[in-house]
């Protein structure tokens, strides 16, 4: 069956990677909220009197509704397919920037960009991580990571674009341009999306000697496993360490670092790079070296940079930039970490439902991060006390995972 299979035109083991380049471009347009801090200083000038936590919500908002109908995406793929699912949340996606051109208030464009456009980008993710996962039974985290790529590099391209756009068109303008071209192009990109043939495996390959082959996990089964809990949590602190950093980048440079407004700017490109990086390293690490130890040196990585920010001042230049390039590639890995993991120790069957529950951790994350770095800042002035936390979660989430990260027995 795998000599038979074909993709553009081509044998199943060369013409896969085509759908590797369609996910990268893809998750370039889902990743643009990963660019918000630059739209963060137009919406508080175009929504006089917002407080600066009103003017973050559409962003909480967006990754909050992204990991609820990441879950109920999974779901809705076991029916009509990667290729339906995705031009529907394509269509969302572009809708819900669009309208956003139209906000008078932020409690609306909380509603277009946080609700509707976060909820599109819900939808459309799972597509191409599941695509990369059954396609490439042989290197799923590879394959996922690089697809993830486009996601974490993403604010480095939309948003030297935004940079370039609102200044000269406007913020409203830059919305509706935004959403005019992620729409068109994520719904052209969703047209050949297919799953391989069941039990397709690429020519000559079979599981490594020795490797466990996973059992096949329905959501309601995972859950009650150790392995899964261990997992969430771990997620769950990777996803607090690296949304909280992607949130106070900028911020702690210029309050913290003293480095200028312009140059805390242009670092947050460079961190974006890292966490494109970070996807396909971990990724690969996983493959390598099992779920269990990436995941340990991911959260090890977490707690050295943790503790160098709690002991960076004024002109800590390399210290700063050291640690937040470790917080946005740790986050990077986790989003290659956990959906290869799932995999392996859960099965392919029942994979999109499955991560869509695993999925849930990122959302919290992004909750508890944002109340942590927002709770530093009021009570004690300054945000180097937001990473007395990320330095005791990464404990325990070491613990966590050399405990529970191992291949789940089925009852």
């Amino acid at each position: 069956m795998g000599k038979e299979e074909k993709v553009f035109g081509m044998p199943a083991e060369s013409g896969r990677w085509g759908f590797v380049v369609l996910g990268l471009i893809m998750c370039v347009c889902l990743g643009a909220v990963y660019a918000y801090s630059i739209f963060l200083g137009p919406v508080k000038a175009a929504f006089v009197g917002v407080t600066a936590f009103q003017a973050n919500l559409p962003f909480m908002v967006f990754l909050t509704f992204f990991a609820v109908t990441m879950f109920f995406g999974g779901r809705i793929m076991e029916k009509l397919g990667p290729r339906n699912l995705s031009i529907i949340g394509g269509i969302i996606v572009g809708l819900g920037w669009m309208l956003s051109s139209f906000a008078t208030n932020i409690w609306m464009l909380t509603l277009t960009y946080g609700v509707i456009a976060g909820s599109g980008v819900g939808l459309v993710y799972g597509c191409p991580v599941a695509m990369g996962a059954r396609w490439f039974p042989d290197k799923k985290g590879l394959a996922v990571g690089l697809i993830l790529a486009g996601f974490g590099g993403s604010a480095l391209i939309t948003g030297k674009l935004a940079s370039v756009l609102i200044p000269s068109i406007g913020l409203p303008t830059t919305f509706m341009y935004f959403g005019i071209a992620f729409g068109i192009i994520l719904v052209v990109l969703s047209m050949p999306f297919r799953f391989p043939a069941a039990g397709w495996v690429p020519a000559g390959w079979k599981p490594a000697a020795g490797a466990a082959v996973a059992v096949d996990f329905t959501p309601g089964e995972m859950v009650k496993t150790s392995t899964y809990w261990g997992l969430f949590l771990c997620f769950i602190i990777g996803s607090v360490a690296g949304l909280m950093a992607i949130g106070i980048s900028k911020p702690v440079g210029n309050e913290i670092i003293k480095i200028s407004g312009e140059t805390a700017a242009t670092l947050v490109g460079v961190f974006a790079c890292f966490n494109a990086l970070g996807r396909p390293l971990f990724g690969l690490l996983t493959d390598k070296i099992n779920p269990r130890n990436a995941a340990m040196l991911n959260l090890a990585l977490i707690l050295l940079v943790s503790i160098c920010m709690i002991t960076a001042g004024e002109g800590s230049n390399y210290i700063y930039v050291f640690s937040f390039i470790g917080f946005w590639l740790c986050l990077g890995g986790w989003l290659a970490i956990a959906p290869t993991a799932t995999a392996t120790f859960f099965g392919m069957k029942n994979y999109a439902r499955n991560y869509g529950v695993v999925f849930f951790a990122y959302g919290l994350g992004a909750i508890i991060g944002g109340i942590i770095s927002g709770q530093a800042k009021d009570l004690f002035g300054t945000y180097t006390f937001a990473f007395y936390p990320t330095a005791v979660l990464s404990i325990v989430g070491l613990v966590l995972a050399f405990v529970f990260l191992k291949p789940p027995k089925k009852a």
